[in-house]
C-alpha cells in the first residue's frame, strides 16, 4: 500500500503529518453535545452498553449492577457517537458510534455529529482509543478530559469522498480480518471439545475395580483464618507475597497466596504439592467448584472461598483431577450448587463426587495419555491465539494508518 505525495505538519500530540490537501477543525465544528436525559420515560428506551464490540443493547436479564432508577440515562439516537471522558486509561472502551435508538449512562457524553461521515471519526476515534493517546488531555486523579478541552481538539479531515472510500475500505478489510479471527475462534473451540472428548476416552478405557466417593480419597479442608487486611503491614506494604500460581496444564488461580515467616499465619490452612484446590463460591454455578492441582514445591495458605481437598498420597492426584473435569462430575456441582447471584457448593457436596477406580497401572497410563494430548492441543491451541493477537493487532494497526493518512486508499478498487 502507498504513502500520499505530500504531507504537511499538524500540530497534535499523537500526529504530527497529515496528507497536504487534508483539513484540519476543531471537535466543536463536528461534534454537539446531546444532555437530554430520559427522565420518566425510561422504560421506553432501551439499555444501551458501551464494550469492546461496540455500542450494544443490554440484556436487563443477564446479571450484572443496575441502579434502582434510569431517570438519570441519557437518550442516545442512531448515528450519535458516546464518548466516555474520564477514567480513561482504566476503561476498556472509551468511543462508540450507536446504531440503536436508546439510553446510556449519564455519565457519557453523547455528541451528535454534522459535517462528516460518521464512520470516519469513529475510526479516527477508535484508532486513538486503542492506544489511549488522548493521554495529554487527562487532567485530575480520575484522569478526566474537560469538555472545553475536548471540543476545542483539532481532528484531520479529508474530503468528503475520500472519507467515504476510507470508511469503505476499512468496513471491507475488518470484516475480511473478523472472518479470520472468527475461523481461528471456532478452531480452538473444535480443538478444546476434541481435547473434552479424548479425555473422557481415555478415563473410561479400562475395566473399573470399583467405584469410589471423593471424600474416601482424601481429606477436605477449608481455606481461611485470615483476611486481606491481615496481608499489609502497618505502613500499607504488602506483609504476605502475593502470586498467581500456573500448574503443569497452564490453568490460572489467584486464590493461592504464598506465605513468608509471619506468625499470624502458622496455623492457617496449607496446600502442599499435590493437594487439589476447588473455588467455593462463584457468580455463576459454572465458576464454582473448579479443580486445580497444585504442583508448586512452596506450602501455601489460602483464603475462606478455597477448598482444599488433600488428596490421599497413594493415589495418583493427576487421575483424580482428571476425572473432576469429567462430564459427570460437572453435572454433580452444577446440581448441587446453591444460591443464584454468587453461587457456593460445600466440601459435602464435592465429596459426593464419585470416581471409577482402575489398577495403578492403567491409571498411570490414563493420565500419560491425557498428558500427551493436552501437550499436543496446547501447542495448537496456543499458536492460533498467538495468529489471533497478530490479526488483532494488524487491524488496529491498519486503522490508525488508513484515518491519519499514512495510508492511501482512494485508487483501491472496493467489492461490493
Amino acid at each position: 500500500m502507498k504513502k500520499y505525495e505530500e504531507y504537511k505538519s499538524i500540530s497534535l500530540p499523537w500526529l504530527n503529518e497529515i496528507p497536504s490537501h487534508w483539513e484540519v477543525r476543531r471537535n466543536k465544528n463536528i461534534f454537539t453535545e446531546m444532555k437530554e436525559e430520559v427522565g420518566v420515560d425510561a422504560p421506553q428506551y432501551t439499555l444501551l452498553s458501551m464494550t469492546l464490540k461496540g455500542i450494544i443493547p443490554r440484556d436487563m436479564n443477564g446479571g450484572g449492577k443496575f441502579p434502582e432508577q434510569f431517570d438519570k440515562y441519557k437518550i442516545v439516537k442512531k448515528g450519535n457517537m458516546a464518548f466516555c471522558l474520564f477514567d480513561v486509561d482504566e476503561t476498556p472502551r472509551t468511543v462508540g458510534l450507536s446504531n440503536y435508538d436508546g439510553m446510556l449512562t449519564g455519565a457519557y457524553t453523547i455528541m451528535r455529529i454534522k459535517n462528516i461521515n460518521p464512520q470516519y471519526v469513529f475510526f479516527y476515534y477508535l484508532s486513538l482509543d486503542n492506544v489511549k493517546a488522548l493521554k495529554p488531555l487527562y487532567t485530575g486523579l480520575r484522569k478526566t478530559i474537560n469538555i472545553n478541552t475536548f471540543q476545542s481538539t483539532k481532528i484531520p479531515i479529508p474530503p468528503r469522498t475520500e472519507q467515504d472510500q476510507i470508511v469503505k475500505f476499512l468496513d471491507w478489510k475488518i470484516t475480511e480480518i473478523n472472518k479470520l479471527i472468527a475461523i481461528k475462534t471456532q478452531q480452538i473451540k473444535v480443538y478444546k471439545e476434541f481435547l473434552t472428548a479424548e479425555i473422557e476416552l481415555q478415563l473410561h478405557k479400562y475395566p473399573v475395580i470399583k467405584t469410589m466417593r471423593l471424600k474416601s480419597l482424601g481429606r477436605f479442608e477449608k481455606g481461611g483464618g485470615f483476611s486481606r487486611d491481615n496481608l499489609l503491614e502497618s505502613d500499607g506494604n504488602p506483609a504476605i507475597l502475593y502470586g498467581d500460581i500456573y500448574t503443569k496444564y497452564k490453568y490460572k488461580t489467584n486464590i493461592i497466596t504464598h506465605m513468608v515467616d509471619v506468625a499470624a499465619y502458622y496455623n492457617a490452612p496449607k496446600v502442599s504439592k499435590g493437594d487439589i484446590v476447588f473455588a467455593g463460591t462463584g457468580e455463576t454455578k459454572d465458576e464454582i467448584g473448579k479443580p486445580i492441582l497444585y504442583y508448586g514445591d512452596e506450602t501455601v495458605a489460602v483464603g475462606g472461598d478455597v477448598i482444599i481437598f488433600h488428596t490421599d498420597k497413594s493415589i495418583n492426584a493427576e487421575y483424580i483431577l482428571f476425572h473432576l473435569y469429567s462430564q459427570k462430575s460437572l453435572q454433580c456441582r452444577y446440581i448441587k450448587s446453591k444460591g443464584d447471584i454468587i453461587v457456593h457448593i460445600y466440601p459435602k457436596d464435592l465429596g459426593d463426587i464419585t470416581i471409577p477406580m482402575i489398577s495403578n497401572k492403567n491409571k498411570d497410563k490414563v493420565v500419560a495419555a491425557i498428558n500427551l494430548s493436552i501437550l499436543r492441543i496446547e501447542k495448537i491451541i496456543s499458536i492460533l491465539k498467538s495468529e489471533i493477537d497478530t490479526l488483532h493487532e494488524f487491524k488496529t494497526r491498519l486503522i490508525s494508518d488508513v484515518v491519519i493518512g499514512q495510508i492511501d486508499v482512494r485508487d483501491i478498487k472496493i467489492p461490493d
